[in-house]
């Protein structure tokens, strides 16, 4: 087969050695599209939030009006909004199986331990950025989710209450907190963008991990087209579910009560975010206390950033590690249990069975992976 090469005097060389020739194990399969189809969704994202700006007024007696004015009189504006709207969505389970893939084949461990990291700070920007992007829309539960979770850095000692008059702007949610949220939404994307490529030098520096979990430096071959076309039928998929919630169930992932306008002295019966955030808002529920609440959200987040570190298995692939891929999957079923407590009221059985997945969330990442690493290193490598 003839392949073509760029003069490797010109610019687009870069193009040749990092996406055409780019080195990749041979025996790669689907669930490595998930990182291409995040990829993706970012600039789904980008290229739509840009239209939808175009037509937003940030400002609290306007914002509403805005988005039905989207809706209702720009030409395809609905379509553009529904696309921005369910990208965000698609674009958080594109994520979670790409984290998922990463745990399960142990792309976390040495030497892709910074890899990893980048990849959970990409994964801390896009819920700051979706976060934000959920209040702009001015519903009830935009203005109520605002408030809520703004107001849980009031829990931080001493400095609490001042954090929060000044992410507010004011002494309540108001104007200014619409602003500088629709400011920070339109500007973090491409933050996210600039840390995607450093996810991606981070990945060619160390090279791809695959599903055996072993060195392949000498099994490669060209990224393009062995893996090309893989990502691009995982890009027909993707697409061809995107446009089912799109043009047919454009609402199913939102809320109901944030197509009526913000309202401060009317609180919504069940106050939720979005549905990506359910399974920390109930690790958030799960704790009594308001201030040890904020900590274990945070942590549920941050202590990804130590799974690199706090293993102590050398082998990577959980096919080999048939114990750690039994606790590996009711970790992810616990996961899922967790976004349904936190759609749901705070109440008996409801709270009972959040304080035991949350337990287990921990139990399993601080306590249950070193274990197994260590008594696998034992049973394998002992002499």
């Amino acid at each position: 087969m003839v392949r073509f090469r760029w003069n490797k005097n010109n610019i687009l060389s870069f193009v040749d050695s990092h996406i055409i020739d780019y080195p990749t194990p041979i025996n790669l399969n689907y669930a490595w599209s998930f990182g291409s189809a995040a990829g993706l969704c970012l600039v789904i994202q980008i290229i739509s939030g840009i239209f939808l700006a175009m037509h937003y007024t940030p400002h609290v007696d306007l914002a509403f009006a805005s988005v039905e004015h989207i809706m209702r009189d720009v030409n395809n504006g609905w379509l553009i909004r529904y696309i921005h709207a369910n990208g965000a969505s698609m674009f958080f389970i594109v994520v979670y199986c790409h984290m998922f893939r990463g745990m399960y084949y142990g792309s976390y461990m040495m030497p892709r331990q910074i890899l990893w990291c980048s990849g959970v700070i990409i994964f801390l920007l896009m819920m700051a950025t979706a976060f934000m992007g959920y209040v702009l829309p001015w519903g009830q539960m935009s203005f109520w989710g605002a408030t809520v979770i703004t107001n849980l850095f009031s829990a931080i000692p001493f400095v609490g209450q001042a954090i929060v008059e000044w992410l507010w702007g004011g002494f309540s949610v108001g104007n200014a907190t619409l602003n500088r949220f629709f400011s920070l939404h339109y500007l973090m994307p491409f933050l996210i963008a600039g840390f995607t490529i450093i996810h991606l030098s981070l990945l060619h520096k160390d090279g791809s991990n695959n599903p055996l979990g072993i060195n392949t430096n000498v099994e490669t071959v060209p990224f393009y087209p062995y893996f090309y076309v893989k990502d691009l039928f995982a890009f027909f998929i993707l697409l061809l579910a995107f446009s089912a919630f799109v043009f047919f169930a454009p609402n199913m992932l939102g809320h109901p009560d944030n197509y009526i306008p913000a309202n401060p002295l009317v609180t919504p019966a069940h106050i939720v975010p979005e549905w990506y955030f359910l399974p920390f808002y109930a690790i958030l529920r799960s704790i009594p206390d308001k201030l040890g609440g904020v900590i274990a959200m945070v942590s549920a987040i941050l202590v990804l950033l130590l799974l690199p570190f706090i293993n102590t298995s050398v082998i990577r692939s959980t096919k080999f590690r048939p114990i750690f891929g039994l606790f590996l999957w009711i970790w992810a079923v616990n996961f899922l249990l967790l976004g349904w407590v936190g759609q749901k009221p705070v109440e008996s059985p409801f709270v009972e069975v959040g304080c035991f997945c949350t337990v287990y969330y921990f139990l399993f990442l601080l306590f249950i992976i070193p274990t197994i690493g260590f008594h696998e290193d034992r049973m394998y490598f002992s002499k």
